[in-house]
Formats: C-alpha cells, sequence, structure tokens
C-alpha cells in the first residue's frame, strides 16, 4: 500500500513498476545493471475517489499523459531500491498536492490610505524627473 494521506491510500497492484536501465555515465556496469525504474499508474483504473481522479486529470504536468497515465523515471541514484523509492514518493508528492482544496480568491479593494500613499509617490517622482530635465533660457 502506498500511503498518500491518514485515509487516502492506493494499493501497490495499481502501481506498475519496471526496473530499465538507466542512462548517462556509470562505467562497465551501466550496460548490465538495471538500476532505473519506470513507474506508470492509471489513474482511470485507480481506486481514487472520482474528485481526486478529475483534478488528477486536469492538472497541466508533463507527466501525465493524454490517456490519463502518469509516468515517473527515476534514475537519481545507483541503486535501484532508492529509485523505487523516489518514484513512488514523487507519485505520493502528485496526488498529495491535489488533495489539498485551495481557497478561491476574494478580491479586494485597496485602502484609502495606500491609494493616497500611492499618488503621493508619484508625484514626488513625477517632480524629480521634471527637475532631471534641461532649463530653457529666455
Amino acid at each position: 500500500m502506498l500511503r498518500i494521506s491518514d485515509n487516502l491510500t492506493i494499493p501497490l497492484a495499481e502501481i506498475e513498476i519496471q526496473a530499465v536501465r538507466s542512462q548517462g555515465s556509470g562505467g562497465q556496469n551501466v550496460n548490465k545493471v538495471s538500476s532505473a525504474i519506470h513507474l506508470r499508474f492509471d489513474i482511470n483504473a485507480s481506486s481514487l475517489p472520482e474528485i481526486y481522479k478529475e483534478r488528477l486529470l486536469n492538472l497541466k504536468d508533463s507527466r501525465i499523459t493524454s490517456e490519463g497515465v502518469v509516468i515517473i523515471k527515476a534514475q537519481r541514484y545507483s541503486s535501484q531500491v532508492k529509485n523505487r523509492e523516489d518514484a513512488l514518493n514523487r507519485l505520493r508528492e502528485i496526488i498529495k498536492n491535489i488533495t489539498v482544496q485551495t481557497k478561491p480568491r476574494t478580491p479586494t479593494k485597496p485602502t484609502k490610505a495606500s491609494r493616497i500613499k500611492r499618488l503621493e509617490g508619484k508625484a514626488i517622482q513625477s517632480r524629480r524627473k521634471s527637475l532631471r530635465s534641461k532649463i530653457e533660457e529666455e
């Protein structure tokens, strides 16, 4: 079970984890050992509540395909076990971020004092700039 929060878990059977060869430098061992992890999580086929599925699908994230599959490639560490934990933690963070409901912004008006202060600042700047101009002789 992948624990997202106290009341939200995902069975590991819904998460497809595959070991692949890592890219980049690593010496002779890099061609023999599959230490990178490809994690695939199908949002539509998961046991997540519908509201979370909808939020995940509407999320603008390059790791989520148009078919609704989260794809994470973890190759930060040279150990397969650490990369597996890293991939699961990244999936946990994606899901945890959509579980938090953001409050809608309530538009506010600037106070009278702040409006006056802004206009006074503009007047000071205007005077300062006008003093920099050339003095015309008659």
